[in-house]
């Protein structure tokens, strides 16, 4: 139960510190809808529209009981790739895009996720249809996202499908960019996009809820005078607690409405381009003057370790990612500190070694050499597979030189064009996977 200090307390994060639920996602399986005949699979992902609509209702009926903020509804897919695999066609590909964009319209959803395929060692048909046609399909929507496992743990990192991604993510509009990305051990249970897809061995449907709260820390520290370390992890520990309840609660309550099993709360702090809503911010709430100096990796550590023992303590069904988003675009600081120099792709790999979003929503200039764009992708994955940690990359090619800046508002904020080393790497032209690490054997 909720004592009425900490209800009075929720109510104030509210209003005041900008806490908002930032997705409650429908995880659903469409595996039923595989089939040999190009019709018979369209109209069986349609045939799901129904049940999104009453998703869609649920969420806006607990927004309204509570008065919670509940940025956008999301709905995810088991991965397009199994629909592919009986007709493997890049025409069909393009389709199967445009049904989940006609979903997510239909069912009032703000992204479907699941336009993915898995290509750890290598390709099989279908993801190599995939690859070949995802950039035809994510420009002839708005709505969904998609993302490549090219990696993970137990199976080592493909580089060509790397390679093969690059290529495509070059000739994509940066609307269509943004929704896409490359991941290592990807996670079966994100409610985030475009990480999020419908995981093998998940039920047939289940809610998983993704919170946000930057703004909430930020305030809690600014407001407190703690200046002994331990004191400021608990501090953020109990903040997290009580972000991570919120989200429990909303979870559950449309899980109970919809009558689907409540999956998981993601722990990860969401940022928005709001200037109160910032992991960039709380950095520098705990003493470093300009995130991207010596000392961000040590905060952001702190940090991220008193999220998940709080957020661990509020809830029992911990799942995604689950750590804390560094979106350049989407995060005000972290794009200030890319403006101004303080905040480079060598500061976000180091940062990625404790988050778990890696290089997000980072603008390269589409005049960059595609293998030194491989190569940086690269070296974020294989930091994933040394670690034994879900990594991503989601990188925006864009006309123009480092600085530029193009606008793609709401929630994806402004998007900086950084600066690459211009080295060339050979390594990335090279064919093949790189094999598992020694972390693999860990598993027995």
């Amino acid at each position: 139960m909720f004592s009425p200090d900490e209800i009075t307390e929720v109510i104030k994060m509210l209003n005041e510190e900008d806490l908002d639920i930032r997705s409650v996602t429908l995880s659903i399986n469409t595996m039923d809808s595989i089939d040999s005949r190009e019709e018979n699979v369209i109209s069986k992902l349609l045939s799901k529209i129904e049940k999104i609509r009453r998703f869609s209702d649920a969420v806006d009926e607990v927004k309204e009981k509570y008065g919670i903020s509940i940025v956008t509804k999301r709905v995810s897919v088991s991965p397009i790739q199994f629909m592919l695999e009986p007709m493997p066609q890049a025409d069909f590909s393009v389709r199967l895009a445009k049904t989940l964009e006609d979903m997510a319209e239909k069912g009032r959803i703000d992204y479907i996720g699941g336009f993915s395929a898995f290509a750890d060692r290598g390709t099989s048909r279908s993801s190599e249809v995939y690859l070949s046609s995802l950039s035809s399909a994510m420009n002839s929507t708005t709505r969904v996202a998609g993302v490549l496992s090219a990696g993970s743990t137990f199976s080592g990192i493909n580089l060509d499908s790397v390679r093969k991604f690059v290529s495509q993510i070059f000739q994509m509009e940066p609307h269509a960019s943004s929704r896409t990305a490359v991941m290592v051990n990807l996670p079966p249970d994100s409610p985030f996009v475009p990480s999020s897809t419908h995981g093998l061995g998940m039920p047939d449907a289940q809610i998983n809820v993704a919170v946000s709260g930057p703004g909430v820390i930020e305030s809690a520290i600014r407001k407190s005078s703690v200046n002994d370390i331990r004191e400021l992890h608990n501090l953020i520990k109990r903040y997290s607690f009580k972000v991570t309840r919120l989200g429990e609660l909303v979870g559950r309550e449309v899980s109970n409405l919809l009558g689907v099993p409540f999956g998981a709360v993601d722990l990860s702090l969401a940022p928005s381009p709001k200037t109160m809503d910032s992991v960039a911010r709380v950095i520098e709430s705990m003493g470093v003057e300009k995130v991207g100096g010596f000392g961000s990796l040590t905060a952001l550590a702190i940090l991220l370790d008193a999220v998940k023992k709080g957020g661990a303590m509020a809830t029992s069904s911990v799942g995604g990612l689950s750590g804390a988003f560094i979106p350049v675009s989407e995060d005000s600081g972290m794009t200030e500190a890319a403006l101004s120099g303080s905040l480079t792709f060598e500061t976000l790999i180091m940062m990625s070694a404790v988050c778990n979003t890696g290089i997000d929503m980072v603008g390269v200039s589409k005049e960059s050499d595609k293998s030194e764009v491989t190569s940086l992708i690269l070296d974020e994955l294989s930091l994933g597979l040394s670690l034994n940690k879900s990594l991503g990359v989601r990188l925006v090619p864009i006309d123009g030189k480092p600085g530029s800046i193009v606008d793609l508002g709401g929630l994806l904020g402004k998007v900086v064009i950084m600066p690459l080393k211009g080295i060339k790497s050979q390594i990335s032209n090279m064919n093949g996977f790189i094999p598992n690490f020694l972390k693999r054997l860990e598993f027995g």
